[in-house]
C-alpha cells in the first residue's frame, strides 16, 4: 500500500472540524426546528449543514476517498479510504442544551480506523488521535488511567435503552460489577476515558460514525476499544462495543458480557 502523510490527513481533519463548529455553535441553546427521521431520532438543520459542508471540503480536496455520513449516507464506501462523519453526535443533548454532544470525524483505510477527531465545540476541547501517535487533547498529550480491577472502575452508556433483549442483560452483568455506572455523555465519554477520568464505556446498537472517531484516540491514549467478543472494530462491526483505559478491567468486563 502506498505511503500516506498522516500530519496532511490531520491537518485536513482539524479543518473539517472548524468548519461544522462554526455552523452548530450559533445554533446552540437558540430556537431550532427539530425533524425526526426514520428511525424517530431527531435531526436540525445544524447537523445537516455541518455534514454537508464537511462532505464538500472531503469531495474538494479528496476526491477519490470515500463518505460514510450520519445524514447523507455513504458514498465510495469501497475506497481505500473512507471518512466517516457525526455531524452532532449527541443530538438529543444538543437540542437540550446539554453541551455533551461533539462532531465526529474519521478516516478508515481498508475499513479500519486510523485517524480521529472528537470535538467539542462549546467548550472547544478537541481529542485528536492518530494509528501509532500518542492522542491528545486541544494538543496536549493525555493518557487512560490505571484501573486494575472491575470494582474501582466507572462506567459510561449513552443511555440504558440502547441494550435490548440479551444486551440488556449483559449491560446489568458488567454494571453490577463496577463501582459507578452513569449515562449520557453521549461521545464525550470516550474523550474522558482517553483523557483518565473513566475507565469503561459500554454501548450497543451504534453505527460506524458513532464509534470510528473514537478508536485511534483511545488506542492512542493507551486504552482499548473492542466489540463484544474481543475483536477489532471496523466498518463491518456489529455496534457494540467494549472501550477500557486499562487492559485489566477490559480482560475482566469482557467474559460478563457473553459474546
Amino acid at each position: 500500500m502506498p505511503e500516506i502523510d498522516i500530519d496532511t490527513l490531520l491537518a485536513f481533519a482539524s479543518h473539517l472540524a472548524d468548519a461544522a463548529g462554526d455552523l452548530i455553535r450559533p445554533h446552540f441553546r437558540k430556537p431550532l426546528a427539530i425533524a425526526e427521521k426514520a428511525d424517530l431520532t431527531p435531526v436540525t438543520a445544524a447537523d445537516r449543514a455541518a455534514e454537508e459542508t464537511m462532505r464538500g471540503l472531503i469531495e474538494r480536496h479528496f476526491p477519490e476517498h470515500g463518505i460514510l455520513g450520519e445524514e447523507f449516507g455513504g458514498v465510495r464506501e469501497d475506497a481505500e479510504f473512507v471518512w466517516v462523519l457525526d455531524p452532532i453526535d449527541g443530538t438529543k443533548s444538543f437540542i437540550s442544551g446539554v453541551p455533551l454532544f461533539g462532531t465526529l470525524i474519521a478516516l478508515t483505510r481498508n475499513r479500519h480506523p486510523i485517524l480521529g477527531i472528537i470535538d467539542q465545540p462549546i467548550s472547544r476541547e478537541r481529542w485528536v488521535g492518530a494509528s501509532g501517535l500518542q492522542a491528545t487533547l486541544n494538543g496536549a498529550p493525555i493518557r487512560c488511567r490505571p484501573c486494575s480491577v472491575l470494582g474501582a472502575a466507572t462506567l459510561f452508556a449513552t443511555t440504558p435503552d440502547m441494550f435490548k433483549g440479551e444486551d440488556a442483560a449483559s449491560f446489568a452483568r458488567v454494571s453490577a460489577a463496577v463501582k459507578l455506572t452513569r449515562f449520557g455523555a453521549d461521545c464525550y465519554a470516550y474523550g474522558l476515558l482517553a483523557a483518565g477520568f473513566v475507565d469503561l464505556v459500554l454501548e450497543a446498537d451504534l453505527k460506524p460514525y458513532d464509534f470510528c472517531a473514537m478508536v485511534p484516540i483511545v488506542e492512542g491514549a493507551g486504552g482499548i476499544a473492542t466489540g463484544w467478543r474481543g475483536e477489532n472494530l471496523d466498518l463491518a462491526s456489529d455496534g457494540r462495543v467494549l472501550v477500557a483505559g486499562d487492559r485489566r478491567t477490559h480482560g475482566a468486563a469482557l467474559p460478563l458480557l457473553g459474546g
